[in-house]
């Protein structure tokens, strides 16, 4: 009796360790083990270091993407958001330079214009009822635009160097950014897992009409949501704006929509609603830093990236359908 249930134990520990909330640990320790063999330069610290910084600004994008994607819509206008709120913020400190409060205050107003933008495009979704997907296409084209318009086709650029300090500066030897990202990524862990709200969130991504029987605001609840994508954004676009003291208007933020999505499908959000997790967004995005740290230590040419990651995509969404079907 005893070997058989020595035996039952032992079963239920491996289904345990190759369960979906491990499999993307086993994916990145069998990743890092195939870096590691094709560069012994993967294990050293500065290099992980750098595959973290380089997760850091668009998982913050990707978690929350994932609040939009559980309550079953889309954004695809992350990247070109981005680029505006960068520049927003890269005017509004070149603004109140002298001021002794410049920093800050850029920073609170770019926070502030994302979640209203992000705000607005949740009201276009649910008040006019536009299908997410045009709805955030349109949105996408408009503040790629604005972007452009304001900077006249060129750059932002920052008066004030000590402004690259949040996007390269370090911390107890840990990067500004890198803290940021894991410090967004708790407090998004509590909000969608530990209240009231993400509960909504999942009950309306999984049935709408259900969600609305047991008198949960969807409108409110998805509107919400995409105003948290927009906080996300704006936070992001703080790191990316600070790395270079400056915003491209044509090229910042290009692709992003595509990165964050993937990270959160990897990580096992479904596109249809009502399934994610910020854990596994997390490491989705970690995967794909990995991935692309691979793919440069390969010399594989940087237009081919694109590619993989759209392999990527399809094979998680493929996964999803078999383990619902």
């Amino acid at each position: 009796m005893s070997d058989e249930v020595q035996v039952s134990r032992s079963r239920g520990l491996q289904i345990h360790l190759f369960s979906e909330k491990y499999v993307l640990l086993w994916v990145i320790l069998i990743l890092s083990v195939l870096s590691a063999s094709i560069s012994p330069a993967f294990l050293k610290l500065q290099n992980l270091m750098n595959i973290l910084w380089q997760s850091s600004f668009i998982g913050i994008i990707a978690i929350g993407a994932t609040f939009v994607m559980v309550a079953g819509a889309i954004d695809l206008s992350v990247g070109s958001l981005t680029a505006f709120v960068g520049g927003i913020i890269v005017i509004a400190l070149n603004r109140l330079v002298g001021t002794g409060f410049h920093i800050p205050g850029a920073i609170a107003f770019g926070v502030g214009v994302g979640i209203a933008m992000g705000y607005l495009t949740g009201l276009l979704v649910t008040k006019l009822r536009v299908v997410p997907f045009i709805a955030t296409l349109g949105t996408m084209s408009i503040f790629r635009s604005l972007t452009l318009y304001l900077a006249n086709g060129g750059e932002f650029r920052s008066l004030d160097w000590s402004y690259t300090v949040i996007g390269m500066g370090e911390l107890a030897g840990v990067p500004i950014p890198v803290i940021l990202f894991l410090v967004y990524g708790v407090a998004a862990w509590i909000l969608l897992h530990n209240t009231p709200f993400g509960r909504h969130l999942y009950a309306v991504g999984a049935n709408e009409r259900s969600a609305r029987y047991a008198a949960i605001d969807v409108d409110r609840v998805r509107t919400l949501a995409y105003a948290l994508s927009g906080l996300s954004v704006a936070v992001s676009a703080v790191i990316v704006s600070s790395m270079l003291n400056s915003v491209s208007s044509s090229t910042t933020g290009l692709g992003f929509e595509l990165d964050a999505i993937a990270a959160a499908v990897i990580g096992g959000t479904s596109l249809s609603g009502g399934r994610g997790s910020i854990l596994g967004t997390v490491l989705g995005v970690i995967v794909l830093s990995i991935i692309g740290n691979m793919l440069v230590m390969l010399n594989v040419s940087v237009y081919l990236q694109g590619t993989v990651k759209g392999v990527i995509i399809v094979t998680a969404i493929l996964a999803q359908r078999r383990r619902t079907s």
